[in-house]
């Protein structure tokens, strides 16, 4: 998705500042809603909830860009249990239990046959090996991608084969159609390349690329 979500490689946002010392949560609130974004996740069986990546990146930028990190999680759960009917708008806004609404019912897992997020034991074919020129293709998909948008059109070297992974894009809607399975690389990138003169010479981005965003060069 081309939003405001996808950061990398663009400037005018200021220092970051790392905080020394830094704690996991810095309000107890944010503990409570890493917790509820676990608690939750089985009440998604069944429903076709739209993808966590997808809902975040779905919030509008002026939106974005003032909510802190755990407020855009607390609304991407707020989202998924509004949109499949499991809290209504008035237990959202109360906290406690609408009496006109029905109870919310755990479902069965659908059985989608996901092939996950892990290394796969698949011998598929691999396009690329490493030493070979590529180019990361300029795409612009309605869904969520892992191609960041800096790197579209531009020229890199593969380094490393990392093996074959279940492709992570979605739909439109926030659906993945197909787990695509296909070989993950380890492309270079001179920084030059990427932002022209004003980047150093001697620097380099390595970036993880599904074999699809890539066209040999």
């Amino acid at each position: 998705m081309n939003t405001i979500h996808d950061m990398g490689g663009m400037d005018g946002f200021g220092p970051v500042g790392p905080e020394e010392n830094e704690p996991v949560f810095h309000h107890r609130w944010e503990g409570r809603v890493f917790a509820l974004t676990r608690a939750v996740g089985r009440w998604g069986r069944g429903r076709n909830w739209p993808g966590f990546r997808f809902t975040l990146e779905s919030i509008p930028p002026e939106e974005y860009l003032r909510m802190s990190y755990y407020e855009r999680w607390f609304h991407m759960v707020a989202s998924r249990l509004l949109g499949s009917g499991l809290v209504t708008e008035a237990e959202l806004e109360t906290g406690y239990a609408d009496s006109g609404a029905s109870p919310p019912e755990v479902l069965p897992a659908s059985r989608s046959g996901s092939l996950g997020f892990g290394l796969l034991d698949l011998d598929v074919p691999a396009r690329f090996r490493a030493g070979d020129r590529v180019r990361a293709r300029n795409l612009h998909p309605r869904g969520h991608t892992r191609q960041p948008r800096y790197v579209r059109g531009r020229v890199g070297a593969v380094v490393e084969d990392y093996g074959v992974y279940a492709l992570q894009d979605s739909d439109a809607a926030g659906q993945q159609p197909a787990d695509q399975p296909q070989h993950v690389y380890s492309v270079c990138f001179e920084a030059r390349e990427l932002w022209g003169d004003r980047a150093a010479a001697g620097d380099s981005v390595y970036v993880d690329l599904w074999e699809e965003y890539l066209e040999p060069a």
